[in-house]
């Protein structure tokens, strides 16, 4: 199954790839990797925001988690054409916008990581960081970047 079988077996259509909102650009090849930019809890109903422990619980900053694996996935296929050019998953760098006080960062980013692995298979196994902010851009709840090795 490719992966763009393995969403449409899970309900997942890609959206259109976000364009940049400030001075970069949404990814870039070089060698054998593709690095994308920051992705956002950007979904059909709009931008999710919020802060985990204070407006969110973590499962809805699972769930943004998720609608930013999304995007890294919408903006992979918009620069390989397919995605099953991906060979592996290298790393992904989690954002959180968290209080002091919530300490489930890994949890929120598990919900892009699971994503990743359930689409890729092993492909998609990662080394990752989480972190806490106190903002995120446009007051989103999770942003997730990726660096992906591709054939």
């Amino acid at each position: 199954m490719t992966p763009e079988e393995k969403l449409q077996s899970l309900g997942i259509t890609l959206p259109e790839p976000a364009k940049a909102v400030a001075n970069y650009v949404p990814f870039v090849i070089t060698g054998h990797q593709l690095f994308i930019s920051g992705q956002v809890s950007l979904g059909p109903d709009g931008l999710v925001k919020g802060c985990l422990g204070e407006t969110m619980e973590l499962e809805a900053g699972q769930a943004a988690a998720k609608l930013c694996g999304i995007n890294l996935l919408a903006q992979c296929k918009s620069a390989l054409g397919e995605l099953s050019r991906i060979k592996r998953v290298v790393k992904l760098g989690g954002f959180v916008n968290a209080a002091p006080s919530f300490v489930d960062i890994p949890q929120v980013i598990n919900g892009c990581s699971d994503l990743m692995v359930e689409v890729l298979g092993d492909a998609g196994r990662h080394a990752r960081s989480a972190v806490a902010c106190p903002t995120l851009p446009l007051g989103v709840a999770v942003e997730v970047d990726g660096i992906f090795e591709i054939a």
